[in-house]
């Protein structure tokens, strides 16, 4: 079996949702439900938190992460690509791993079971350099359009068809997925072989229902605690610490 490390990024500067990470929802920060998502699948050789902020480090060990270090601030900004606080982490570990999972604080919906899915997917598929979740797109680019002055124009050239996706039903149109940030795995190796985090050829990992949903902003929150409230989504189960958080002053 190859060895895997979890990765789970985590930085401080959250504009949209203030403290989006350490934030409580259901009694708990939102930063560990992945924690004990990559716990409890079992498959990681080790789950790490890259950071750049102190008290969120303390959030993520008190659940069970290791952070063995804090992450430059020039690297947590929000325009920072994911490649350079991976390519950070890496050289810092003593330890080599043959395959790295981003298990993002920010999808609480996803469980154990996509964790394990996803690895075994990316292992029997041995063309492929990584796995990546994706979901069929609910506004399909075919109907998009950009703007040019007064007039607009189709967002993809459809001259060629005898009819425009623009002008036909949307289960006429072909299959479109999007991509969500529910989970990502990939061979180590093509960090140094193609200074990406997914290499040449990303294979699809599916995701069903609300595995997918992602927090951005306030809408978002509420939306997760609607959700929470109406049965309808589960979050996984915190075992490693059952105190409520924020603990009493």
């Amino acid at each position: 079996m190859p060895s895997v490390i979890a990765l789970i990024p985590a930085r401080s500067g959250s504009e949209r949702v203030r403290d989006k990470n350490i934030r409580p929802l259901a009694g708990h920060p939102l930063l560990a439900y992945a924690v004990a998502a990559a716990l409890q699948a079992d498959v990681f050789d080790r789950v790490v938190c890259s950071t750049d902020s102190g008290k969120i480090a303390e959030v993520a060990q008190r659940y069970g992460a290791d952070v063995p270090f804090l992450r430059p601030a020039e690297l947590a900004t929000a325009t920072s690509p994911d490649i350079e606080w991976i390519t950070h982490a890496f050289e810092r570990f003593d330890e080599h791993y043959d395959l790295f999972a981003i298990v993002r604080a920010t999808n609480p919906f996803r469980g154990p079971h996509v964790l394990r899915r996803g690895l075994d997917q990316l292992l029997a598929t041995p063309e492929a350099d990584s796995i990546r979740a994706v979901e069929l797109v609910k506004q399909h680019p075919g109907k998009m359009w950009v703007l040019e002055g007064r007039t607009m124009r189709p967002l993809l050239e459809q001259a060629r068809l005898d009819v425009a996706w623009h002008a036909g039903q949307y289960q006429a149109l072909p299959q479109v997925y999007v991509q969500n940030s529910a989970l990502e795995i990939a061979w180590t190796r093509v960090v140094s072989q193609t200074g990406t985090r997914e290499g040449k050829v990303v294979a699809p990992y599916l995701t069903e229902g609300y595995e997918g949903f992602n927090i951005d902003d306030e809408e978002d929150w509420e939306r997760a605690r609607r959700l929470l409230g109406s049965g309808v989504v589960d979050l996984p189960e915190v075992e490693r610490v059952p105190r409520p958080y924020p603990p009493a002053a």
